[in-house]
């Protein structure tokens, strides 16, 4: 998708690259990054959190969520931002100001959506996890109100990785039937797939809106794009790519 982009501005000296990180070499990889010629980075599953403590100046919005998907090197020095909030409210197909919202996880995905929703005003937003005490960390932090079960909503925001390999055994972990989601009237999977997950796949059937993974994927990923170059970004060819068209 990135580098669709950068052939698509004419920036052919540049490279996007995937680097896989373990946790415990993180911190020591991502202070070699400027050195070693990169002018930025995405960053996810686990590290977003992380990724805020390192950098030296920080987004008004990546301090308020407590973690970055987007960091830019420059004089040596890393700026830490999160694009993941607006590439959601983006995304969405109303306005979320006076709805309900039920958010699943309690990692760096959940965390900018629940101060995205809260912040454009939503009236209640709900947070369920795995751990409930994660759930009952990430409000006291930012809002919201933790539920031990699923509570019906206008918006169901999955920021887990279930259904992510395409898989029903991962979603039926999730505290809510994917076969009835009719109790919300928009899903939004966070977990980016070319392939349907089950959960989007079961929304479409009821006829529900939708966002998925590839819809944030992109915009999140528009809004980086401009931070690492520069330049506005060419939505439509990083669509296509991200969808393998």
């Amino acid at each position: 998708m990135h580098n669709a982009a950068l052939r698509a501005v004419g920036l052919e000296g540049w490279r996007y690259q995937l680097l896989p990180v373990a946790p415990e070499l993180f911190a020591p990889t991502v202070k070699a990054l400027s050195g070693a010629g990169f002018r930025g980075a995405n960053v996810t599953i686990p590290h977003k959190q992380a990724a805020l403590a390192l950098a030296d100046e920080t987004s008004e919005a990546a301090r308020a969520i407590g973690a970055a998907n987007t960091l830019v090197f420059e004089d040596g020095r890393t700026w830490a931002d999160n694009t993941d909030a607006p590439a959601l409210l983006a995304a969405l197909p109303f306005p979320p100001s006076g709805r309900t919202a039920l958010v699943l996880g309690a990692g760096g995905s959940a965390r900018a959506a629940v101060w995205a929703l809260l912040d454009s005003g939503a009236r209640e937003v709900s947070v369920w996890n795995r751990t409930f005490e994660r759930a009952v960390a990430l409000c006291r932090e930012l809002g919201g109100t933790p539920v031990r079960d699923p509570v019906e909503a206008d918006l169901l925001v999955n920021c887990t990785p279930a259904g992510m390999d395409g898989s029903q055994q991962g979603v039926k972990s999730l505290p809510l039937l994917v076969d009835e989601p009719t109790v919300f009237r928009c899903v939004v999977d966070f977990p980016y797939t070319r392939a349907e997950t089950p959960l989007v796949a079961a929304a479409r059937r009821a006829g529900l809106a939708v966002v998925d993974g590839l819809d944030l994927l992109v915009g999140q990923g528009a809004l980086s794009f401009q931070q690492f170059t520069g330049m506005a970004a060419p939505v439509d060819v990083m669509q296509l790519a991200a969808r393998g068209r």
